[in-house]
């Protein structure tokens, strides 16, 4: 097993595993959230934090489990278990036609779970993203996640955490999820300990791989689809994912002018950027993927302070090997008139993040 794959959890949970008091840290740092428009480099970042052996890297939970992943009613255990193992119909029909989203780690390493019966979202990528036999470690939390009495959503998520951390190892929980900056409010009401990250990447480059990725295509389709049929069509879409003999692929592919990914890119930074201008300015920073390809030990250097880590000098080094700086710059490539068209759609993204980075602590 090479030392970027994940590690087996171990099958009885160790003690929650908290730095000594002689350390800096006397308790668990809060909960850190790592937040960005989604293909802004946040997959190689969860991929970066899995090594550092401080850190339990949770990745893609909260937009997995979206639009249901933070009920303002108190729920059982039982009823948040439910959440947790639901379904995806968009990440089984993907799976189904041979064609899983790139971040749905299970597909690519199946277990017990098939997408014609569904695969539970929690299984999807956070599970394996932190070990390599996600159904035992998905059976081994059932029994203690189902037994917690009525709470908030937020204690059940601390208590997975915890769960996770004992079994996984990592006292700093940082959960990373793609397309994620509009649920800040939502995050900061139910964690209001939490820190945030704003990981973010140049909007055109950002904007094309959007346009070639089938979430993101998804998006697209159905924005025409409520466009042209109303709010019901949400239902319609419903009935065509469970209808394999419907072309998802196909329609998915239809030809979509790059410069609408640049829009959507533009409208995601805008209103993102006003949610973490509510937060603490001691609660949040930000960082841009083409400075971490750039400067990774600086960078990195400096999450691992806000997350409540040491810069472990082993782990930045392992990180600087995984980080590929070849992953910038493919949008100098379009034709000359996308071009142009797309740094034109993403251009009041790209002025918000300018001004912020130029405001008195900024960034």
């Amino acid at each position: 097993m090479s030392s970027t794959e994940p590690v087996p959890y171990a099958a009885e949970p160790t003690p929650y595993a908290v730095p000594d008091t002689s350390g800096p840290y006397a308790a668990p740092p809060p909960l850190t959230f790592v937040v960005g428009t989604g293909r802004c480099g946040s997959t190689a970042l969860s991929e970066v934090l899995r090594l550092h052996p401080d850190i339990l890297s949770v990745s893609e939970l909260f937009t997995t489990l979206e639009p249901d992943a933070l009920p303002e009613q108190p729920l059982d255990g039982e009823e948040f278990w439910r959440l947790l193992a639901s379904t995806r119909p968009f990440a089984d029909r993907m799976a189904r036609d041979g064609a899983p989203l790139p971040e749905h780690l299970y597909a690519h390493a199946p277990g017990r779970f098939n997408p014609v019966d569904g695969v539970p979202a929690v299984c999807l990528t956070t599970l394996p993203h932190l070990t390599d036999d996600p159904d035992a470690l998905y059976d081994a939390l059932r029994p203690v996640l189902t037994a917690r009495p009525s709470g908030p959503v937020a204690g059940h998520y601390r208590a997975l955490f915890a769960e996770l951390s004992a079994r996984c190892g990592g006292y700093a929980v940082v959960e990373r999820s793609g397309f994620s900056l509009a649920l800040v409010p939502r995050l900061r009401r139910h964690f209001p300990e939490a820190r945030f990250v704003h990981l973010h990447r140049g909007g055109p480059d950002c904007a094309l791989s959007m346009s070639r990725h089938a979430g993101f295509q998804m998006i697209e389709f159905l924005g025409e689809l409520v466009a042209r049929e109303g709010p019901e069509a949400a239902a319609r879409l419903g009935r065509l994912l469970d209808d394999d003999t419907f072309d998802l692929k196909g329609a998915l592919a239809r030809p979509v002018p790059v410069e609408r990914y640049g829009a959507l890119w533009s409208r995601m930074i805008t209103e993102g950027l006003a949610h973490l201008d509510a937060l603490p300015a001691d609660l949040r920073t930000s960082v841009a993927f083409e400075d971490l390809l750039d400067a990774p030990a600086r960078e990195l250097a400096r999450l691992a302070a806000h997350f409540g880590v040491a810069p472990e000098p082993d782990w930045i080094a392992a990180a600087e090997r995984l980080l590929d700086g070849r992953r910038r710059g493919a949008s100098a490539y379009l034709p000359p008139d996308e071009g142009a068209a797309l740094r034109a759609a993403c251009a009041p993204g790209t002025r918000a993040l300018a001004d912020r980075a130029a405001s008195p602590g900024g960034g």
